[in-house]
């Protein structure tokens, strides 16, 4: 049976990507993982350099993903997909059929029919698969997650949650313009941030309370520099369970490097969680007493030693949340090679990658058509 530290490659993510560098301290955290070979940059320079900076031998390091998997068969636990959104669909489905276990970056794919071929392929190969969703390895989000679970909030009722961001409005110190990767700043089916910051939040609501949407009324607007893609999107959502949910997410909100803001509401109480103070649950009863809650305190899940790296008023982040991802999908690459399958709370699968896709499409539908649209269940 194949042990920790699993083996893995990356492909993508080099060392001018947005994401490599986090990928790379998050899985190499607590030692699930090491990272033996890489395909990072289609670009040789980029490639040999983040190869060298990262420890990669020059002979695992390969000029493209068709390389690596025809020379790396056998020989990896994983390979962790960390390229363009738009090119998710061909890499996945060839390191499937290859026989690699593959953890990607979200979202799955830019639109519905690339993930249903995804998916088509996940089922034919009884392949491993899952998407990263970095967010929900926050400890107080988890806490969130326990605490509905617990019934504290009672029937919940509501769901708001936002993610604003600047980027694509923001001047920089000498008031230059941002230079966003030219991959972001060309939409499809889907927009491009409906699939970065969108999929978050889709990911979340089911994450926190398990509910599904079912129908969606959506507006996209562009108010930022680039007049090609849409920048800001604000969305309502009825879901399972006469839950409804409110989103926002822009990257035009200036003042706000990355507010993402969960407040979900009950028949019994409310609970509000910011990331950018993530040490701290706010929760109110039905009395209107207010707490504030962290690794500390009353809590269940957050004060395990896994989320305690170094002890509570010294703030653990974003990439310590992510090495918390990291380590459930260890678990889950454990449980996929000891029976075939793997099941997690806290690990997002291919169905529930697929669902996110095909509420962003409806959305992008209900903008387009000023009418609630349905959410297609594709599983």
């Amino acid at each position: 049976m194949k042990k920790e530290p699993y083996q893995i490659a990356f492909i993508g993510g080099g060392i001018n990507s947005a994401i490599g560098e986090v990928h790379k301290a998050a899985s190499q955290m607590d030692g699930h993982f090491e990272l033996v070979a890489g395909a990072f940059s289609t670009h040789a320079e980029t490639n040999q350099k983040t190869a060298r900076t990262w420890g990669v031998a020059d002979e695992r390091t390969y000029a493209d993903y068709h390389e690596l998997l025809k020379a790396e068969k056998g020989k990896l636990d994983a390979v962790v997909v960390l390229a363009p959104t738009d090119y998710h669909k061909d890499i996945v489905i060839d390191a499937l059929n290859a026989g690699f276990p593959v953890i990607c970056e979200k979202s799955l794919a830019t639109s519905v029919a690339e993930g249903e071929a995804i998916a088509k392929v996940v089922a034919n190969t009884k392949g491993f698969f899952c998407t990263t969703y970095n967010y929900t390895g926050y400890p107080m989000v988890r806490e969130l997650k326990q605490f509905i679970a617990d019934g504290k909030l009672g029937k919940i009722q509501q769901v708001q949650v936002e993610m604003p961001q600047e980027g694509f409005m923001r001047l920089g110190a000498n008031n230059e313009p941002p230079k966003p990767q030219s991959w972001r700043l060309k939409d499809t089916v889907i927009p491009k941030i409906s699939l970065d910051l969108g999929s978050h939040l889709h990911n979340m609501i089911y994450f926190l309370t398990g509910e599904r949407p079912e129908h969606i009324v959506a507006d996209q607007t562009t108010f930022g520099l680039f007049p090609q893609i849409v920048d800001n999107v604000g969305a309502l959502v009825q879901y399972t369970n006469n839950v409804r949910a409110q989103i926002w997410f822009s990257k035009t909100a200036l003042g706000n490097r990355n507010g993402l803001r969960i407040r979900v509401y009950g028949s019994e109480g409310s609970a509000e969680w910011f990331q950018l103070e993530p040490e701290t649950l706010k929760t109110c009863d039905l009395r209107g007493n207010v707490s504030l809650r962290d690794r500390t305190g009353d809590v269940k899940i957050a004060n395990q030693q896994r989320y305690n790296r170094f002890k509570a008023g010294h703030p653990a982040g974003f990439i310590e949340a992510f090495a918390n991802y990291y380590k459930d999908i260890a678990d889950c690459l454990g449980q996929y090679f000891a029976t075939g399958s793997f099941t997690s709370q806290y690990v997002c699968g291919i169905h529930t990658s697929l669902e996110g896709l095909a509420m962003m499409q409806a959305a992008a539908k209900s903008a387009q058509s000023n009418k609630w649209e349905s959410v297609q269940q594709r599983f």
